[in-house]
């Protein structure tokens, strides 16, 4: 990495002795460094070290422009992004220049002009990495004025010639010059404009109109797409994807334990929240379940994708509903529980494309999946017949009722006085508060419910377990 000693000079940056890279071989020569110490580039991505994370770094050690293939929810673009951490942290450029020019080897006439002009006491400025970085979601009223560039009427009502090259107004890519231009959503960039980046992608310069301009930008394209077949609304014409060096094929979590990850690292964090509430593990592994069963549901449409969003915003939903019990009833400990899922449809419906047309169908498919993840996780910790003392309860007319409302303190002293039950709070490490042991109960007649050892009646929110 280039270390700047922030040369205000042309002439002091070279006798600085630094040295300029184009942004193929500092990414490349930065990653190197990394692999070699063992730093972590991609911190905040989860679940990618022995897939995505490989082949993007092959591709980074290539020279490659990449493009990301995957269905939404899948951290494409936060990997991107991340590209930024293997960039030098400043390099320096002409001062005043739209396209940050190297000083060493400007590319626009106005920089070359200055330098011969000025020579060693031309300006010099510094350019942050993450000013390096820009992205352009692809939508149809996209132009390749946008992209590349058009003439100024400004500049040239204030007298400058059509044929003047200082009466264009850089486009988004330009201004990207020695840095990194990604495209969101590639399919969805009309045909017409893809096809204008034939050049940028093969011979590395861009063409204005009928100007006979050439800049031979240093810059690295990178894109995210989705699937072929997942949408109708476009594709990548096969000139332009046969330019990107490299396809990588990005995917969802592929265990539990990289879902919950991924939905503690992301979900929106409160003080107050975090101080009261208290998330079960085995909360979590029915929020991150009901997620995988969604993926391989044939009810739900599976080209389009479940997105981990869908768990982020689940476990932010069970977390709020526990927070307003909170404040219901004035207690300063609680804990999400069985009851708090029914709030799931609010923070799932829309996120997933259903196979019918049905009506109701999306609450119905909704519940069903939170019922098939409870007794997953349940069937994971218990056997029914460590209950057999509650069950003989209830079949002597022991019942009890749970809700999203119900004071945690109450429930609890509801329940009999049981071994088994304390069993299942030692090994549910509920023993802390009432609203931990509130959680573990509801969780365990749940589970006896779908195992269908226990009956229940569920009614406005309300469950009431009984024979």
């Amino acid at each position: 990495m280039n270390n700047p000693a922030r040369s205000k000079t042309l002439g002091e940056l070279r006798n600085s002795q630094y040295t300029p890279l184009n942004i193929r071989n500092e990414l490349r020569n930065n990653l190197i460094r990394d692999l070699s110490q063992g730093i972590t580039t991609f911190p905040d991505v989860i679940g990618y070290d022995h897939t995505v994370l490989p082949q993007l770094q092959h591709a980074i050690l290539s020279g490659h422009d990449i493009i990301l293939l995957g269905e939404r929810g899948q951290a494409k673009t936060r990997l991107l992004r991340s590209l930024t951490n293997l960039l030098d942290d400043y390099i320096p450029y002409i001062a005043n220049c739209d396209i940050f020019d190297d000083p060493f080897n400007p590319i626009c006439s106005r920089c070359q002009t200055l330098i011969l002009e000025q020579g060693e006491q031309t300006t010099i400025d510094w350019l942050n990495k993450r000013d390096r970085y820009t992205e352009k979601l692809a939508t149809p009223d996209v132009s390749i004025a946008d992209l590349i560039g058009d003439i100024d009427p400004i500049k040239v009502a204030e007298g400058r010639y059509l044929s003047d090259e200082f009466t264009i107004h850089y486009g988004l890519i330009p201004r990207t010059n020695r840095g990194i231009f990604c495209i969101n959503e590639l399919p969805d960039l009309p045909e017409r404009i893809q096809v204008g980046m034939f050049n940028l992608m093969e011979e590395r310069d861009i063409q204005i109109k009928g100007y006979k301009l050439h800049l031979p930008l240093d810059i690295l394209v990178v894109a995210t797409a989705n699937p072929e077949d997942y949408t109708n609304r476009g594709r990548i014409i096969t000139p332009l994807k046969d330019r990107y060096g490299s396809q990588i094929r990005t995917h969802y979590p592929q265990s539990i334990t990289e879902e919950i990850t991924i939905m503690e690292q992301e979900s929106t964090r409160f003080p107050d929240s975090e101080t009261i509430v208290s998330i079960p593990k085995y909360m979590k592994e029915i929020i991150a379940e009901f997620t995988a069963s969604a993926r391989k549901s044939s009810d739900i449409n599976q080209r389009s994708g479940v997105s981990a969003r869908i768990s982020i915003a689940n476990y932010e939903t069970i977390i709020a509903s526990a927070m307003r019990r909170s404040v219901l009833h004035d207690d300063k400990h609680t804990s999400p529980r069985i009851s708090d899922l029914g709030n799931l449809v609010i923070s799932t419906s829309g996120k997933i494309e259903l196979d019918t047309l049905e009506e109701g169908s999306e609450d119905k498919i909704i519940k069903g999946l939170i019922d098939r993840s409870v007794r997953t996780v349940f069937a994971a910790y218990f056997k029914p017949e460590e209950f057999e003392p509650l069950i003989q309860s209830f079949e002597a007319g022991l019942t009890l009722e749970a809700g999203p409302d119900h004071p945690s303190l109450e429930f609890v002293k509801a329940a009999p006085e049981l071994e088994c039950v304390h069993d299942a709070f030692s090994k549910l490490e509920a023993e802390g508060h009432a609203g931990l042991q509130a959680s573990a109960l509801e969780f365990v007649l749940e589970g006896l419910h779908l195992l269908q050892k226990v009956n229940r009646i569920a009614s406005s929110g309300l469950r009431k377990y009984s024979s």
